[in-house]
């Protein structure tokens, strides 16, 4: 037999599995991982520290841009850390839309995750199918914002606007006609409440259909059942939260154990692993969608039941209704310094945290009474599981590497800053 010589190679930057520009050095025993060093910080661009030099209200925009597939929840935190700072409290209807609009949020993430890793295992139809439903949820997010992605919809002291009363709707062009428009605007035609209850109706069975393929699939299981097991004990001291941590048996969840929004008065469940493997993470974050959407459920109802402002009435802090700001002379002056100087917080320092769809999302800002953080520090749920690398990948097969990259579910843009 030929002798195998121990190899170190480069897993990425470029690499179609690496989720985000990660590059991976592993060392290998022919095809057992030896040892697998994360090498971070190629996306750096000074989330932080830009922060630190831009009005509080400027900076939201950025926290879109930290996980790129999580936008709100990361707006989330920002948001109610400079609200603890204020001292100030969005009006319940405002609330709502959050703890919604988070949920949305979470299935958006998941849908996003399961394609990908379905994809990196080897499993395409499934990529499609989340796909499809991912569109719909985009939908509503440009709805509200007027952007597919980076919505800097929650603001400090409530939410941008209420919801609209009418969803944008497909028009006929050359490649689709009349009747093919009618189909599509079928669910369209009411307002985006109606457009969310109707995809409310339809996920749990799209949920099955991703199952189908998945679960019980021999393939998935092979790839998936055994690999990156994580101890409870080990998930706590290695900083886990999430569906890394739930995935290893531990009932921990921000919206029950720490409510915020309205959390404290929705119904819902925490699904819990038993294996800590990736088959347990993919159960875990597959039965969080179906919980999410009990929750944008109950959210649908109150909200239709309940009208009133989504923002405080305190315009040192929200902006003037516009109509009123072409009239006044006072509003034109305080939306004219809100939007160029923003607002001075009382020196202190604070730290919030929300359940973001990969783990607890936490901004921790130090004021020293100005207009702009002294100090901002993003504590991203991605870091902790990527720090863990090593220890998940260690005598494993390379392609198990994929798997175990897949199932932390990690996004670039919060790990890097």
């Amino acid at each position: 037999m030929s002798e195998i010589r121990n190899y170190t190679i480069n897993f990425g930057p470029q690499h179609p599995s690496a989720h985000g520009v990660l590059r991976l050095v592993l060392e290998m025993d022919g095809e057992v991982v030896e040892r697998a060093d994360p090498h971070v910080g190629l996306l750096h661009r000074g989330t932080e520290k830009l922060a630190e030099n831009k009005p509080y209200n400027q900076s939201i925009g950025y926290m879109d841009r930290l996980d790129y597939v999580s936008m709100m929840c990361n707006e989330h935190g920002y948001v109610l850390a400079i609200e603890k700072l204020l001292g100030i409290q969005a009006p319940e209807r405002a609330l709502y839309i959050r703890t919604m609009f988070d949920e949305i949020t979470r299935i958006l993430n998941h849908l996003m995750w399961i394609g990908t890793h379905g994809l990196d295992i080897g499993a395409m139809t499934v990529f499609l199918y989340a796909f499809r439903e991912r569109e719909d949820l985009m939908d509503c997010y440009e709805a509200v914002s007027g952007a597919r992605m980076h919505a800097t919809y929650y603001r400090p002291g409530g939410v941008y606007r209420d919801l609209p009363g009418q969803m944008p709707k497909y028009t006929p062009n050359r490649w689709v006609d009349e009747s093919e428009v009618k189909r599509r605007n079928a669910n369209r035609e009411g307002s985006l409440l109606d457009f969310i209850e109707d995809f409310t109706d339809r996920f749990p069975k799209l949920v099955d259909e991703y199952e189908t393929l998945l679960t019980d699939n021999r393939i998935w299981k092979q790839r998936t059942v055994g690999i990156g097991v994580v101890t409870p004990e080990r998930a706590k001291n290695l900083g886990f939260t999430g569906p890394m941590l739930r995935g290893s048996g531990i009932a921990w969840d921000l919206r029950k154990k720490q409510p915020y929004a309205a959390y404290n008065k929705v119904d819902f469940d925490i699904p819990v692993g038993t294996n800590g493997d990736c088959y347990d993470r993919y159960l875990v974050r597959v039965e969080e969608m179906r919980q999410s959407n009990r929750i944008i459920r109950q959210c649908i109802e109150w909200l239709r039941a309940n009208p009133g402002p989504v923002m405080i009435d305190d315009h040192k802090i929200a902006p003037p209704k516009r109509a009123d700001m072409k009239d006044d002379m006072e509003a034109l002056i305080h939306h004219f310094k809100l939007f160029t100087e923003g607002y001075c917080p009382p020196p202190g320092e604070v730290y919030a945290a929300v359940e973001a769809p990969k783990g607890e999302f936490g901004c921790y800002i130090v004021s020293d009474g100005a207009n702009k953080p002294y100090r901002l520090k993003v504590r991203a749920p991605g870091f902790s599981h990527l720090a863990a690398m090593d220890e998940m990948a260690r005598g494993h097969m390379l392609a198990d590497v994929v798997a175990i990259i897949g199932t932390m579910d990690i996004v670039f843009g919060e790990i890097d800053r």
